[in-house]
Parts: structure tokens; C-alpha cells; sequence
């Protein structure tokens, strides 16, 4: 039977739409996220490999140039979640706002120093000219000077010529030897120690040495309350997408090559390093345990930060952490 071109198109038509009705019909979740950050990663992986849909979800990642943004697009009601750390969580809930967390990773920043550098250990920063990735109440740099006045009897804050800066402007002045160290995130403290920089202290190895032997999340999922309880299918369906893409990204290396573009990777020393770094960073049991250990940690930092960090908060807010989480 011979078809009218009005009946072809129409056929056309007709299986062209199919997919997107179905996509239009499952539940959206809009998550903020830095365009090459590492939660980008996950979510690409996610979303490529259709673990969103199997979980009847749509993800839809929702670019945003800086922290700052992430966070204001949040709270103006164009994300539904956003990655930050707990301790904003934390200070925003005693201030009466009603966000809450689940963990993503654990995998933090590092001191790193040239091969040539004065600086061979911790002790060598007084008197050195270190960079430091963020702000003053950065969490690195708080963790960093608890452990060098607990174990050196050291204060940084005060023996160190400190700088703070985003990690590319750091990274280039300590290649061109205006910095004897630079305390930065750890996706450019893998990147560094691939070019041949020397790594000092892990921060991760000063949490430990500070009494914390769990694996702490330091960032996670952070979203709304109310809205994770109106929407709760869709956030376990979400949580459960996350677990199937970490476990992905914790086991294929060929999935790694797939990620490279967005990871960065100048060549496959760094991307080894990121890989590597990601992986450590995958939390594998959130409980008691850790909770104790985050309640540990904030009693540091907040020693330590002060108002500036924790508001008038002087301890974690109930509800901080997703009663849910998986």
C-alpha cells in the first residue's frame, strides 16, 4: 500500500515524539553543579549510562560559573540541589533555614611543594610563603592549622606568609617559585603531583592524626527538607542513580576515558591521579560512626573559625544530615 507524504510525516512525527513524551513524564531533578566540578562527573556518568532513567528520574544538571552561584540559585528556587560542604549546612540551619545533606565524598586537598622547595614538612611552613585555595575559614586551612598546633605546637595562621587565591592563580605562581607551598583542593593537588610537585601533607592524614579514624564526608547533596519529603520517591530514586554511577567510576577505567574531557586531564598521569583521588573519596558506609566523627570534627573547626564559620551555632543542628540518606 502506498503511503500519502502527509502519512509518512505524520508516522514521522508520531515516533519521533515517542521518547520525549516519556522523558517529559518522569519526575526532574535539577542539580546545580560547576561545569567541570567533580560532581559533573558523576552526573554525567549518570546520565549517559541512563542510571537516572532506570530509577524512573530525569536529571537535569544545571551549570553554574562558582560556588557562590551554586549556593544563590539554590536558595532563589532554580536548583533543586546543590554540592557544598556540611558545615553550610550546618550554619544555615541555625539560622532557621531548613537544608539538609547527604554525603558525596570524602576526598579533600593536600599541601604539595616543589621538588626544591624549603618546605619538606609541616614544621617547614613557618616562615614560608604558602598559598592556600579559598578562604580564610576554608576547611583545609582550619584542619591544617589544628593539626600543626596539636602535633608541632605550630600556628600557622600566624608563622606562615599566607596568601589565599583560586587554585589556577596558586598553582601558577608556585610553578614560577613566588610560593614555597600551596595548600589547595584535591582535584589540583592530583593535577600537581602529576607535573612532579612533592606532596606534604594529605588533609585527610592530618583528620586522622587529629584523633578522626572515619572517613568523613566533607561535601554532599545539600537541598531542602520540605522539598525532599514532597519528593521523597524521587530523591531515593536519585541517591540510588548516584550509588550505581560511583560504583561505575569506582570500577571502569574505561569509563575514565569516556570522562577525560570533563575531568581536565592534560595526559594520562593526571587523569591516573584524579582517578585514584576520586576513588578514595567514595563513601562507603555512612552511620553512627561517621556522624560521631563529623560531631569530633566541627568541635575543631569551630574552635578554630569561630563566628566566621559557625554563626552562633555551637554545635550541629538537628536535622543537618538527611534522616533519609542511603
Amino acid at each position: 500500500m502506498k503511503l500519502s507524504r502527509r502519512a509518512i510525516l505524520s508516522a514521522a512525527l508520531t515516533c519521533a515524539a515517542a521518547p520525549f513524551t516519556a522523558l517529559a513524564t518522569a519526575p526532574k531533578v535539577r542539580i546545580g553543579a560547576l561545569r567541570f566540578g567533580t560532581a559533573s562527573w558523576e552526573l554525567d556518568t549518570m546520565r549517559r549510562n541512563g542510571f537516572d532513567r532506570a530509577q524512573g528520574i530525569d536529571v537535569e544538571p544545571v551549570e553554574l560559573a562558582t560556588s557562590q552561584a551554586t549556593q544563590v540559585a539554590l536558595q532563589a528556587g532554580r536548583v533543586d540541589m546543590i554540592v557544598l560542604d556540611w558545615l553550610w549546612v550546618a550554619r544555615q540551619r541555625a539560622e532557621g533555614a531548613d537544608w539538609t545533606f547527604v554525603p558525596f565524598s570524602g576526598s579533600v586537598g593536600a599541601v604539595v611543594a616543589p621538588p626544591t622547595s624549603r618546605v619538606q614538612a609541616v614544621k617547614d611552613l613557618a616562615g614560608a610563603r604558602l598559598g592556600i585555595a579559598g578562604s580564610p575559614i576554608d576547611k583545609s586551612w582550619l584542619i591544617l592549622q589544628a593539626y600543626a598546633k596539636q602535633t608541632l605546637g605550630l600556628d600557622l595562621a600566624k608563622s606562615a606568609v599566607t596568601s589565599f587565591g583560586a587554585p589556577p592563580l596558586l598553582a601558577e605562581q608556585l610553578r614560577s617559585g613566588q610560593l614555597d607551598a600551596v595548600l589547595t583542593f584535591w582535584p589540583y593537588a592530583a593535577k600537581a603531583e602529576a607535573a612532579g610537585m612533592r606532596r606534604v601533607l594529605g588533609v585527610e592524614d592530618a583528620v586522622k592524626a587529629l584523633g578522626i579514624d572515619a572517613t568523613i564526608p566533607f561535601i554532599g547533596y545539600v537541598f531542602s527538607a520540605a522539598w525532599a519529603e514532597a519528593n521523597h520517591a524521587l530523591c531515593k530514586g536519585f541517591f540510588a542513580a548516584t550509588r550505581l554511577a560511583q560504583e561505575r567510576l569506582g570500577q571502569s577505567d574505561a569509563e575514565w576515558q569516556i570522562l577525560r574531557p570533563l575531568t581536565g586531564a592534560a595526559n594520562d598521569a593526571e587523569l591516573d591521579r584524579l582517578k585514584q583521588a576520586y576513588r578514595r573519596g567514595i563513601i562507603r558506609h555512612w552511620g553512627a560512626e561517621e556522624r560521631s566523627a563529623i560531631d569530633r570534627m566541627y568541635k575543631i573547626l569551630a574552635a578554630i573559625g569561630g563566628p566566621a564559620l559557625v554563626g552562633s551555632a555551637t554545635s550541629i543542628p538537628p536535622g543537618t544530615f538527611w534522616q533519609d540518606a542511603p
